[in-house]
C-alpha cells in the first residue's frame, strides 16, 4: 500500500469517526431500521395470512352451522396440543409481557403456529374470541428469533419484543399509530419506554404497509354526527366513560375468576375446553343465533348504524369469558370492541348523545380500561373514526382508564405509576398480585 493510499485511508477513518461522534444516533437508527424492516415484512405477512384464514373460517362456519356441535371436540384437541407440547408457550400475551420485564430464554418459535392453529379452530367451530392475541403472539415468536443473529442484549431484546407487539397490533387492526403506542404502553401501567419509540413506530408502520400490500382489507367504521364541543356533551361523555370503566373492570375480574374456576374444578386441562365448548354450543342451539360467537364484526358495524338493545354487550361478554377461560385461543380485544360498541349504542337510550358517537367511544374506552392503554386507544379512535370525535374519545378513554382500577386482562402488567394514592406504594407489582 502506497503512502498516499494510507493517508487516504486514515482520513476516511477519521471522517467516519468524526461523523459518528457528531451524529451518534446514526448507528442505532441504521441497526434498528434493518431489524424493523425484517419484523415489519414477516409480521405483516403473518397477519395478512391470519386475517385471510380467519375470514375463510368465519364464512365457512356461517354456511355450515352444524360445525358448532363439534366445538367441544375441537377444544379437546386444542387442549391436548398445549398440554403435551405447548406448556412453555401457553401463557400467550403474558409471556411476551413477562419477557419485556425480565428477558430470559428466546420465546419458542412454536408459539406462532400453535396459536394460529388454536385460534382458527376456535373460530371455525364457533368459539367467541378475538384476533389480537394471536397476532401479538405470532409477531413476538417470529421477532424474538432475531435476537441471536443480531446478538441482542437483554435491553435490546426488550425493545425487540415491544416492536413486535406494535407490529402485530398495528397490522391486524390497520392502526399503526395505535399499535406503536400500544406496544410502548401495555407492559407497564402509567409509563412509556421511550428508548423503544423509534423501533415501535417503524415496525408498526412497516407491518401495516406489508399487510396492505397483500391486499387485506380492514373494517371501516363511520360516525355520522359529532356534536359541537360544549359543557353538556362533555358531561355526558364523562358519564359514559364511567360506565365503560366499570364494564372493563367487570370483564377483567370475571374472566380471571372464571379461568380460576375452570382450573380448580377440572384438573385435566384438555377437558376444560370440552366443558366450555359444550356450554357455548348448547347456548347457540337454544338461542338460535350465531350473533355472539366469532369476532362479531357485523354487529360492531351495526352498532354505529342503529341503536342496539342493552343485552347485546352482556351476552357477548358471557360467551367470550366462557370461551377464553376454558382454554380456547384467540384474543380479548375484538370482543371488547363488540362489548364496548354495543354498550355505547345502547347507552343512547339514557345518555343524549348520538348512538354512533357513543358506539365509537365505547369501542375504544372499554378496551382502554381493560388493558390500561388509554393513549393507544385515543389514537385508535382517531385512526378508525376520524379526528372530529377525538376529544370525546379521549374523555371516554381517560375516565374508563381511571375508573377501571388496577385490573387488566393481562396479569403480567406491572404498575409503573399508580392511578391513585391507594396504590402509591405498589409500584412494580403485577396485576396478578391483586387478583
Amino acid at each position: 500500500m502506497s503512502k498516499s493510499q494510507r493517508t487516504l485511508g486514515q482520513k476516511t477513518v477519521f471522517h467516519t469517526q468524526f461523523f459518528f461522534r457528531k451524529f451518534p444516533a446514526v448507528p442505532y437508527i441504521f441497526k434498528w431500521l434493518i431489524i424493523c424492516l425484517i419484523i415489519g415484512i414477516l409480521t405483516g405477512s403473518a397477519s395478512a395470512g391470519f386475517l385471510q384464514s380467519l375470514e375463510w373460517a368465519t364464512n365457512f362456519r356461517e354456511n355450515h352451522l352444524w360445525l358448532i356441535a363439534l366445538l367441544p371436540i375441537a377444544g379437546f384437541l386444542i387442549g391436548l396440543l398445549y398440554y403435551y407440547w405447548g406448556k412453555d408457550v401457553e401463557a400467550g400475551n403474558n409471556l411476551l409481557i413477562d419477557n419485556i420485564h425480565d428477558p430470559k430464554g428466546i420465546i419458542p418459535f412454536k408459539m406462532a403456529p400453535f396459536v394460529y392453529l388454536g385460534t382458527i379452530a376456535t373460530h371455525f367451530f364457533g368459539g367467541s374470541a378475538g384476533r389480537e392475541g394471536t397476532a401479538l403472539q405470532m409477531a413476538g415468536a417470529i421477532a424474538d428469533q432475531l435476537s441471536r443473529p443480531f446478538k441482542l442484549d437483554k435491553n435490546e431484546r426488550r425493545i425487540l419484543i415491544i416492536s413486535a407487539i406494535a407490529a402485530g397490533f398495528g397490522s391486524v387492526f390497520g392502526t399503526p399509530l395505535a399499535g406503536a403506542v400500544f406496544g410502548l404502553e401495555v407492559f407497564l401501567i402509567g409509563r412509556i419506554r421511550y428508548n423503544a419509540i423509534f423501533p415501535a413506530f417503524t415496525s408498526a408502520i412497516l407491518a401495516d404497509w406489508t399487510t396492505n400490500l397483500w391486499n387485506v382489507k380492514h373494517t371501516h367504521y363511520h360516525i355520522d354526527f359529532v356534536p359541537k364541543l360544549e359543557l353538556l356533551p362533555v358531561l355526558y361523555s364523562i358519564l359514559a366513560g364511567i360506565v365503560f370503566g366499570i364494564c372493563a373492570a367487570a370483564f377483567s375480574k370475571i374472566i380471571h375468576w372464571t379461568g380460576s374456576f375452570f382450573k380448580s374444578k377440572i384438573k385435566y386441562p384438555p377437558f376444560r375446553p370440552v366443558v366450555g365448548g359444550t356450554i357455548i354450543a348448547l347456548a347457540v342451539l337454544l338461542m338460535g343465533t350465531t350473533r355472539y360467537i366469532g369476532l362479531g364484526v357485523p354487529v360492531i358495524v351495526g352498532s354505529f348504524e342503529k341503536q342496539l338493545p342493552l343485552y347485546d354487550f352482556a351476552l357477548k361478554m358471557g360467551f367470550t369469558i366462557i370461551t377464553l377461560s376454558a382454554g380456547f385461543k384467540g384474543g380479548e380485544v375484538t370482543p371488547l370492541f363488540f362489548i364496548g360498541a354495543t354498550l355505547g349504542s345502547a347507552l343512547s337510550l339514557f345518555i343524549p348523545l348520538p348512538f354512533g358517537l357513543l358506539a365509537g367511544m365505547g369501542f375504544v374506552a372499554v378496551f382502554a380500561g381493560a388493558t390500561n392503554t388509554p393513549l393507544a386507544c385515543m389514537l385508535m379512535g382517531i385512526e378508525l373514526f376520524g379526528a372530529e370525535c377525538g376529544v370525546y374519545i379521549a374523555i371516554a378513554c381517560v375516565v374508563s382508564y381511571l375508573l377501571s382500577g388496577h385490573n387488566s386482562i393481562y396479569t403480567k402488567q406491572k404498575i409503573g405509576e399508580a392511578k391513585n394514592r391507594r396504590y402509591e406504594n405498589q409500584q412494580d407489582r403485577t396485576i396478578s398480585d391483586f387478583l
